[in-house]
């Protein structure tokens, strides 16, 4: 222990002891100094407590961040490590947030994380309560987040400066940093490109760190890592974008390889700066470099590259030529290229548009087994790594999932690792600490780091959907309240709604032009259908299915939309049980549940996509309202098919309606991508007040309820807030701030809202807001 431990600690006590104790007798951080705020963290470091810090809820809700941020990896017990956890999931998101704001991001993170002692903690005095949420794009693997580039992160690269380990990221935002990866602290930003930075490499030159960045405006620079500045003159010879680089040595000569928009790859020294004789060039070369990786082959330097045109080549770089046939499996793009040694072979990992990583034996040009299936969409990076003596490859995807794959027995390691919110673009490997990491940017702006080695877990998340929740629906099934929801993944889950267990998992939905491929979920609702619950679900394919939620079966498949169904809701008509579908084709069709067939004719009018429909009763007589992408509502007569009135107000497309009863008389509520909500006289056919405004962004769900004789609404939005209106006052009376946005929301009960964000899949109470106005 250092001498100077006992007098840090002695003066971090008495810092402590000058806050006021709250009612746990623990420091009330809400009324403490802003320096302790700002520098508490600081002192907890030098007295060796920085662990008790984390592990202090309310210390995370009013600490600041960027200090919080950079002391989560001293937590020690269980506890701490659960609650830096939960702070990192979304730190690039509240980071920037109030406190207040700040806390409900923790609650809800906490409750992914089914920590939900802690969720409580986090979720006093506020006006929502997590009852339950999945946590399946939540991690304990991932160590670190770090922020600070202004658009999204789309290359990476490792490399040591001054034996500390460090990544350089390129970004949109045009510029490179260079990250200490012990300490999560930007050492420098490298300047320079006029456009974004879509290629990073490093390697040594003359004993120095350097990293080599290209750029879409067509150069490439040379950048010394320990000092941060440009070293000479770019490389321009180029009209077009450089999306890949791989740096190499070749007789003692350190060398770039450079491809891009051109079709051709490049070979710099990167002493001189000088190009090496001619491009790469081979039959039938003539697309887009995506990307590139070098390694050594019998002895012999040999570059493998990706392209536009599906194939994979290998090139031998001291004779400028392709070595054999292009390698052929990708049935789209090859995005990402690295190399490894696998059973003393020489191998490269590809990743594609296909959404697929292949194995090849760079010796025999051929590929090893079959594709590595698990990515949902499209792989976007691949890099290579050796942990616990196995090689492995690490790879990103526009699912938003990193994936560790064992490269000897070709098969995934573990879980996905889940936390970035938009694409993951690129990946890295290095080690830290003496433990493999790999170094992830994403369109969410955010460097991950994520512990290769770590296969235990902290918390209990409930698994969820593989892909996005599009559309959330409630029904009782032998008198039991379930939730059903309807996904990007082709799949619709039955969930027990009191403890968020699935029951069920309802597959169906598959894709007409792709075999093995399902078609997304985008709309449920559900009914009784001669006694029995049913759900009713609209697919990408154009298809609506119906399902026995009892016997957890298909019944039928309604065909009949050309495109994909988008909304879904049910009415009497007749005396017949109906269900009404908009979708992608501009229609709205109502069919008749009981006989499985279409019910009068195809409803026509909008003039654009319909996303949207709810029903209610006017005058007696059942109707839907439409929102549609035409930027208006349609009100129809169930019954004769005819429009009676058309809701035109907002000035962007309308996402969702959902109707209510205001002082007896039938009200739509419309949200739209301008931002609005409107309230809408169903009968009289004109809107009621003025739009509620207060969203940001654009407003993507609405479900309604009775609370106490008072229709309220609640809203959702691009903002990642969810919004409780009060209709007849147009008043808003609560928000929740989300850690990402919630693309659809469903009313359980009076106070109990569900709500589908990303991929999971969460329920909270409006309890202590609802208790407190009573």
């Amino acid at each position: 222990m250092s001498t100077h431990v006992p007098y840090a600690r002695l003066v971090y006590d008495r810092l402590l002891q000058s806050i006021p104790p709250s009612e746990d007798s623990k420091p009330a951080w809400q009324v403490a100094d802003p320096y302790l705020l700002r520098h508490a963290a600081q002192h907890a470091t030098r007295a060796n407590r920085a662990g008790e810090l984390v592990g202090d809820p309310q210390f995370l809700m009013h600490g600041e961040p960027e200090a919080i941020n950079a002391i989560l990896r001293e937590a020690t017990t269980d506890c701490e490590r659960l609650a830096a956890a939960v702070y990192r999931t979304s730190y690039a998101v509240h980071c920037t947030l109030n406190s207040a704001d700040r806390q409900q991001i923790l609650m809800v993170d906490a409750a992914r994380f089914r920590a939900m002692e802690l969720a409580a903690v986090f979720a006093r005095n506020a006006d929502w309560t997590p009852l339950w949420a999945t946590g399946s794009q939540v991690s304990a693997a991932n160590t670190a987040v770090f922020t600070g580039h202004a658009d999204s992160v789309r290359a990476v690269a490792t490399a040591m400066v001054d034996d500390r380990p460090v990544a350089v990221t390129g970004s949109g935002d045009g510029t490179a940093r260079v990250w200490d990866l012990a300490t999560g602290r930007t050492t420098a930003v490298l300047a320079g490109h006029t456009k974004p930075v879509y290629a990073v490499a490093t390697t040594v030159v003359d004993d120095r760190p350097v990293a080599v960045t290209g750029s879409g405006d067509g150069s490439v620079r040379r950048w010394d890592l320990a000092t941060g500045h440009q070293i000479g003159a770019p490389f321009t010879d180029y009209t077009d974008s450089i999306l890949a680089v791989a740096t190499a040595v070749v007789d003692e000569l350190p060398i770039v390889l450079v491809g891009g928009t051109n079709s051709r790859v490049r070979v710099w020294d990167l002493v001189t700066g000088h190009q090496i004789g001619d491009p790469l060039a081979g039959t039938g070369f003539a697309e887009w470099v995506l990307a590139v990786a070098v390694t050594a082959l019998d002895g012999r330097p040999v570059a493998v590259t990706g392209s536009t045109n599906s194939t994979v080549r290998v090139w031998d770089l001291a004779s400028r030529s392709q070595l054999g046939d292009p390698l052929v499996g990708h049935t789209d793009p090859v995005l990402a290229v690295a190399t490894a040694v696998v059973d003393d072979l020489p191998v490269a990992v590809t990743g594609g548009d296909d959404g697929t990583v292949r194995v090849w034996d760079l010796a025999s040009r051929s590929q090893l087994g079959g594709p590595l299936i698990g990515h949902t969409d499209p792989v976007l990076a691949v890099a290579t790594a050796v942990v616990d003596d196995l090689p492995v490859a690490v790879t990103t995807s526009n699912d938003r999932t990193v994936r560790v794959w064992d490269l000897a027995s070709r098969s995934q390691l573990g879980d996905p690792l889940t936390g970035h919110t938009d694409w993951g673009r690129t990946v890295a490997t290095t080690v830290v600490d003496g433990r493999p990491v790999a170094v992830t940017g994403s369109d969410d702006r955010t460097v991950r780091v994520w512990d290769l080695a770590s296969r235990s877990q902290l918390g209990d998340p409930l698994p969820s959907h593989s892909n996005w929740v599009h559309a959330v629906a409630t029904a009782l099934v032998d008198g039991q309240p379930v939730a059903v929801t309807g996904s990007g993944d082709g799949t619709v889950r039955m969930w027990d709604l009191a403890t968020g267990h699935t029951i069920a998992v309802l597959t169906g939905h598959t894709a007409a032009v792709r075999t093995g491929y399902t078609d997304p979920v985008y709309a449920v609702a559900t009914t009784v259908l001669q006694d029995q619950p049913v759900a009713v679900t609209g697919s990408g394919g154009g298809t609506v299915l119906v399902w026995d939620l009892t016997a957890r079966r298909q019944l039928c498949a309604l065909t009949g939309h050309s495109d994909s169904v988008r909304a879904v809701a049910t009415a009497v008509v007749k005396d017949r049980l109906v269900a009404v579908t908009g979708g992608d084709d501009d229609t709205v069709r109502v069919w008749d549940l009981a006989s499985r067939s279409q019910f009068g004719d195809l409803l026509t009018g909008h003039s654009d996509w319909v996303h949207a429909v709810a029903t209610a009763m006017v005058d007696d007589r059942p109707v839907a309202v439409t929102g549609s992408g035409d930027g208006t509502a349609r009100v129809w007569d169930l019954a004769t098919g005819r429009t009676t009135a058309v809701l035109a107000g907002h000035s962007d497309s309308v996402r969702a309606v959902a109707t209510t009863v205001m002082e007896n008389r039938s009200v739509a509520v419309t949200v739209s991508a301008d931002t609005t909500v409107r309230m809408w006289d169903v009968a009289a056919g004109h809107q009621v007040g003025g739009p509620l405004t207060g969203h940001t962004g654009s407003v993507r769900a609405v479900a309604t309820t009775l609370v106490q004789g008072r229709p309220l609404a609640v809203t959702t939005s691009n903002d990642r807030t969810v919004r409780v209106w009060d209709l007849t006052t147009a008043s808003c009376l609560t928000i929740l701030q989300l850690p990402g946005v919630s693309g659809c929301v469903e009313i359980a009960s009076g106070d109990t809202i569900m709500l589908g964000m990303g991929h999971d899949v969460m329920v909270l109470t409006l309890a202590p807001l609802f208790g407190r106005q009573s």
